[in-house]
């Protein structure tokens, strides 16, 4: 029986000299990479980040507040936020005894606002608010803690007041812009936040 010849196995066929596994050569990623930088370059000044700033200290104040509001029924105790202007924070006193003194014993935590916002108003006008005030200053709060305007949560989920005030970028306070404007107003009788916005040039409610 005659023998057959050996197979031979197919030798690979090189890639052309210059390219990589994926077909592109050097040359072609460096223009990519140069476009892409680019696009960023011109796309990156056109992004509202003073907006995105001041959103999410809206999201994080209403997150505060809505804690501290829930927190004051689970403990069946006043807490107080204060609203610190020279800190850029909020400071909840879990005042279990409701005598209004922040003593050893009693929980104090803060909430920042965060990188470049701040409390006011800026050039932007009065909001008025549901119950048809306006509120011209930064803080349209009658009670304080330790020079601090101070709102109370009670036991029954209610505020001490109806009451409102403002959250600014401290770039748009410089610029006199009034877009990143946002007003906060807490209801008395619920405990609830409602914020309105200026982005528009007139004062819209948010939720």
């Amino acid at each position: 029986m005659p023998a057959h010849p050996p197979t031979r196995l197919a030798e690979p066929v090189p890639a052309p000299r210059g390219r990589g596994v994926g077909g592109f050569t050097l040359i072609e990623v460096l223009i990519v990479i140069v476009i892409m930088g680019l696009v960023a370059t011109f796309a990156i000044p056109r992004l509202n980040l003073e907006g995105y700033r001041v959103n999410s200290a809206v999201r994080a104040v209403t997150a505060s507040l809505t804690y501290a509001q829930r927190l004051a029924v689970s403990l069946q105790s006043d807490v107080r936020v204060s609203f610190d202007l020279p800190n850029r924070r909020l400071r909840m006193h879990e005042d279990t005894n409701n005598d209004g003194l922040i003593n050893g014993t009693e929980r104090v935590t803060y909430t920042n606002l965060g990188e470049g916002v701040t409390f006011g108003i800026g050039a932007a006008p009065a909001v008025t608010y549901t119950n048809g005030v306006a509120g011209p200053a930064t803080f349209n709060i009658v009670g304080t803690q330790a020079g601090l305007p101070m709102i109370v949560f009670r036991r029954d989920g209610t505020a001490s007041e109806t009451c409102g005030f403002y959250l600014n970028t401290t770039k748009s306070m410089a610029a006199n812009r009034t877009s990143e404007v946002r007003a906060g107003e807490i209801i008395r009788s619920s405990g609830r936040i409602i914020w309105y916005t200026y982005a528009t040039g007139t004062w819209t409610r948010g939720n």
